[in-house]
């Protein structure tokens, strides 16, 4: 799966927050933690009912190193993965 480039435009105040919580955190930048919010919100909402708890922190460390890695999966990538 290849990555694509979005812009995205946010008030300052906003802009000044992200960069304190990316420091605070350990994310490398603003957009790596965007990336990760939107994870978050797409996944928490499409999937977690269809994962058991264990799947779902799975699910998560999955996501994490991924971002941390800069690797995309795929959903069927994630799948064989959650059910090995």
């Amino acid at each position: 799966m290849t990555c694509k480039q979005i812009n995205l435009s946010i008030p300052g105040n906003l802009k000044a927050k992200a960069q304190a919580y990316a420091d605070t955190y350990g994310f490398k930048n603003i957009q790596e933690l965007a990336t990760e919010a939107l994870r978050e919100k797409v996944f928490s909402s499409e999937y977690d009912e269809d994962f058991t708890e264990e799947e779902v922190a799975k699910i998560e460390k999955l996501l994490k190193k991924s971002v941390e890695h800069g690797d995309v999966y795929s959903e069927k990538e994630l799948m064989k993965i959650l059910h090995s």
